[in-house]
């Protein structure tokens, strides 16, 4: 079953919409593709769904929100203040894992839930555009693409690490976890 329209993310996304600017679509058809690679891949739990939307809403947003390419950590605190004022604390451990861990290169640690593990491969089968699949249906991945097309969201992460890569040539990808 493809998710096509979670309320609870696409009302946090419309609150960062004006910082997001031309990037919304691209962005919010990435965070859809994510959630719904996420939840292919995760053992499904009864707040999983809610947790995912929190987490990949979030997991970017600082280098819109925060103008900056180094954004997991402040990412990460823009979902915890988010958590904290909708009465969500209690999700905080599993939903910052999910979005420390989304660019990390290898296997999220053993004591890891396996949501986070799961939403760390989304990401990069998402960022890959599908050449890491992680044993997923490559027509599963093909519907979800038609369904939340790229919309530059790729072109746009080239741009901004091309950027990166001139302003500071030494860390061109502060956002990368091992």
């Amino acid at each position: 079953m493809m998710h096509t329209n979670i309320k609870l993310l696409d009302t946090i996304l419309d609150g960062w919409r004006q910082a997001l600017g031309a990037d919304y679509d691209a962005y919010r058809n990435h965070c859809y593709r994510v959630l719904n690679v996420t939840l292919q891949l995760a053992p499904s739990s009864p707040d999983a769904l809610q947790k995912i939307a929190v987490a990949v809403a979030f997991h970017d947003l600082a280098i819109w929100a925060k103008q900056t390419f180094d954004y997991i950590e402040p990412s990460a605190d823009v979902a915890q203040a988010w958590l904290l004022e909708n009465d969500h604390p209690d999700w905080s451990d599993e939903v910052l894992a999910m979005i420390r861990q989304h660019h990390k290169i290898t296997t999220c640690p053993a004591h890891s839930s396996a949501l986070v593990e799961a939403f760390r491969q989304a990401d990069w089968c998402d960022v890959s555009l599908g050449l890491l699949r992680f044993k997923l249906n490559g027509e599963f991945l093909g519907q979800l693409k038609q369904q939340f097309p790229n919309a530059g969201f790729h072109r746009r992460l080239l741009q901004l690490s091309g950027r990166q890569f001139v302003r500071h040539p030494l860390n061109p990808l502060p956002m990368m976890r091992w």
